[in-house]
């Protein structure tokens, strides 16, 4: 099954990230702080090509933004295109 965007929105799925913090502790999940770091899953039909988005870029997206969804047990943010803030190069 896939999500397949429509209009000017982006399918995003989160980076893992570190279990343990710099000094070698274990994090629990209730304790990491949500990434604002994404790979492009699927952008939908009216995303403005001068964005020049493509499925797999690493972008970084607004904090309080999206919509989180769960599917087949992976999780996904769909964003709007405005909430994209950039593409890490």
């Amino acid at each position: 099954m896939q999500l397949r965007p429509l209009g000017k929105r982006v399918v995003l799925q989160h980076q893992e990230i570190e279990k343990e913090n710099a000094f070698g502790i274990v994090l629990p999940d209730s304790a990491k702080e949500k990434t604002k770091e994404a790979i492009v899953i699927s952008i939908g039909p009216e995303v403005d090509e001068g964005l020049n988005l493509k499925e797999g870029d690493k972008v970084i997206y607004s904090q309080y933004s999206g919509t989180d969804v769960k599917l087949e047990e992976e999780e996904y943010v769909i964003v709007s295109q405005d909430d994209i803030v950039a593409v890490v190069q």
